[in-house]
């Protein structure tokens, strides 16, 4: 008969930035990828982003692994079933240590950005830790079923914004009415709901109206 048993022990990990954090920043984001990216690709979305006023910090999924079975290209992914809660408290220790390293508590205005597999990490660090953001942006990502508005109740004028594509084949029409009423449940004020005619992609127009 097999056993499973449990040790704890350090690991090294990467994240990567975008632009130079200067006295002329304005914006300081973190953006959380979704699953098969790595945070130096993720970065791309926000190339268009004025380089002077946004500072872009991109944490990158511990778990890595070859897409498509080609042996070529790398993607990561952040949780799955297995041993879920261990390994959303390793993930949550890793943002905490990402938020010491770039001073994110100073940060002038700090937007959390969760993409898809990214919504549930980025959300669950806020609501777990605490975080303070001026901004949280779910995008095309659903919020775990677990949290409620009493995990918000400390940020009070921090604006909420969920963005989907109308054509996102992972949001079905009864998928997204579901999740729209729970954001509405959890987030009873400075809600705001933006779509896109478009499937399951980063929307880079509509992310530039945050900067």
């Amino acid at each position: 008969m097999s056993t499973e048993k449990q040790l704890f022990y350090q690991i090294t990990n990467t994240y990567s930035v975008l632009n130079d954090f200067t006295e002329k920043t304005k914006t300081v984001w973190l953006v959380c990828h979704g699953i098969g990216y790595l945070s130096r690709y993720f970065l791309r979305h926000f190339n268009h982003l004025n380089a002077t006023e946004n500072y872009v910090i991109a944490p990158q999924a511990q778990s890595k692994y070859y897409l498509n079975n080609e042996y070529k290209h790398v993607g990561a992914s952040w949780l799955t079933k297995e041993h879920t809660e261990a390994e959303t408290e390793n993930v949550l220790n890793y943002l905490d240590e990402v938020y010491k390293a770039e001073y994110l508590k100073n940060a002038p205005r700090l937007i959390v950005l969760g993409y898809s597999q990214g919504v549930s990490v980025a959300i669950r660090w806020i609501a777990r830790r605490k975080i303070k953001c001026h901004e949280l942006i779910m995008h095309s990502g659903k919020v775990p079923s677990e949290l409620t508005a009493e995990d918000f109740e400390f940020l009070k004028k921090t604006n909420f914004t969920f963005i989907y594509g109308t054509e996102d084949e992972y949001l079905k029409n009864g998928i997204v009415k579901v999740e729209e009423e729970h954001l509405k449940e959890i987030f009873p004020r400075n809600l705001e709901i933006k779509t896109y005619k478009g499937g399951h992609e980063v929307n880079t127009k509509l992310i530039t109206e945050f900067a």
